[in-house]
């Protein structure tokens, strides 16, 4: 995973829960290709063919409540969602999106649907039309587990080094 992300802007209000990340449908399966295809259905039908490998959603507060299901951010991960940048996140889907690597930051950015955002996940700020939002960093141990591609990913990584 790169520290920098650059995508275009799909934005989403508040309260984004996950049974329309992932509709509950779709949580039989184990297939990743699955859940990709099946992304933000329940708010934005179309969605999994519009999102281009990168994008970035734009979310006001609260986003991925609700359930504790791992497949909401497994579904935007494989969607090819690079970042999901909101005011503010339901926890358990913010450990989720981490643990499978799937970049989150906190952060009030205005912009537009279809905006080219860059963020930089050292820095904790987002760029978009020449304006710049501070978020939260993240704590070095989490951008590390995102780097490595996860917790699965991080704790392999640990093993081989002892």
């Amino acid at each position: 995973m790169d520290n920098i992300i650059k995508g275009k802007a799909w934005i989403y209000g508040s309260d984004i829960d996950t049974d329309v990340i992932i509709p509950g449908k779709y949580l039989r399966t184990k297939d990743m290709q699955v859940f990709a295809d099946h992304a933000m259905e329940g708010i934005d039908p179309e969605f999994s063919k519009k999102v281009q490998t990168g994008d970035i959603i734009v979310a006001a507060d609260n986003f991925g409540c609700g359930s504790s299901r791992e497949q909401a951010a497994l579904a935007l991960k494989y969607a090819g969602v690079g970042c999901v940048i909101a005011k503010s996140f339901g926890r358990i889907f913010f450990r989720n999106a981490i643990n499978v690597g799937l970049p989150l930051m906190e952060a009030d950015v205005k912009c537009n649907e279809g905006d080219e955002v860059e963020i930089d996940l050292l820095q904790g700020t987002v760029t978009v039309n020449d304006n710049v939002f501070q978020g939260n960093k993240l704590p070095d141990f989490l951008l590390e587990m995102l780097t490595e591609g996860g917790l699965v990913a991080h704790r392999k990584a640990q093993k081989n080094k002892q």
